[in-house]
């Protein structure tokens, strides 16, 4: 169960995205988050102008070194990450996990190994997916990449679902028990329709929902959050899946009906709570 939650990811003042979007649905759920930012800008990059920093990697490692002289890391129960900024801000993250896992042997790292998306290619900056591909996989328990961060980690390309899973597979090899795909569009897949593919030890799941037409910053910072939170209370890879797509869908269904460009997280936050529509896993 996560009651302290360690997150060091993005953060922008304006909107919901990174720390801005992972933060909220978990303390609405009753985590008490730690944030820590990786960067901190007026506005996500999707507006193609923005304002604020980059921080630097000695920052990230000196916070988490003022939490640990309070007393509280074998109180923190795991780790989250997102957009990592830099390689250098990556080590601090794997640092901090080190850290957090001595003080809390049970504590888990949950990894949101951001690179990259379909028609986008990779936006981050070079050494990034090396250092995520060769340091941070091996050390996280749960990762949840899309697909295009999935074919580009595991080198296999995910036409189909079963070649998800084989990715899926190959991935488990280098170190994370969990994998949750987000955005999985296969040869399987109907048009009007997208994919969650999660796989675990306890198996694999599918969840389908409808498509949503928008293009909406932040959605995968706020089910990879979902995703650890609910996973940690349940021990199960579906009902994980499951509760996490659910409350992702209503609150984008919510945010495209009210036409907003940023997600509606206050507005529709009981959906976090009880989503509107439940989607079952099924068994894959």
């Amino acid at each position: 169960m996560l009651a302290n939650l360690l997150s060091i990811q993005s953060h922008v003042v304006f909107g919901h995205v990174g720390n801005a979007s992972a933060v909220f649905p978990l303390q609405r759920l009753g985590v008490e988050v730690w944030p820590i930012q990786t960067v901190q800008f007026s506005n996500h990059t999707g507006y193609g102008a923005w304002r604020g920093q980059v921080f630097e990697a000695g920052m990230i490692a000196d916070l988490v070194e003022g939490i640990a002289e309070r007393g509280v890391l074998p109180r923190c129960d795991g780790v989250l990450s997102g957009y990592m900024g830099s390689a250098d801000i990556g080590a601090a993250i794997l640092g901090a996990v080190e850290q957090v896992r001595t003080a809390n042997p049970r504590a888990r790292y949950c990894c949101d190994p951001v690179i990259g998306d379909v028609g986008r290619g990779i936006f981050v900056r070079p050494g990034i997916p090396e250092f995520i591909r060769e340091r941070a996989l091996p050390a996280a328990d749960i990762i949840t990449p899309n697909q295009f961060e999935l074919e580009l980690l595991s080198g296999v390309k995910a036409a189909s679902r079963g070649e998800a899973i084989a990715a899926c597979g190959r991935l488990h090899a280098v170190g994370p028990k969990v994998i949750l795909v987000t955005s999985l569009h296969t040869g399987e897949t109907p048009a009007d329709a997208i994919d969650l593919l999660a796989c675990g030890p306890d198996g694999h799941f599918l969840v389908r929902t409808p498509r949503l037409e928008a293009n909406l910053n932040g959605a995968g910072d706020a089910i990879a959050a979902l995703f650890f939170f609910h996973y940690e209370r349940t021990g199960s890879t579906a009902a994980a899946l499951s509760a996490a797509a659910s409350s992702v869908y209503g609150l984008l269904e919510r945010t495209v009906a009210a036409g907003s460009r940023e997600l509606l997280l206050v507005a529709a936050q009981d959906e976090f709570i009880s989503p509107s529509r439940v989607f079952t896993a099924d068994a894959v």
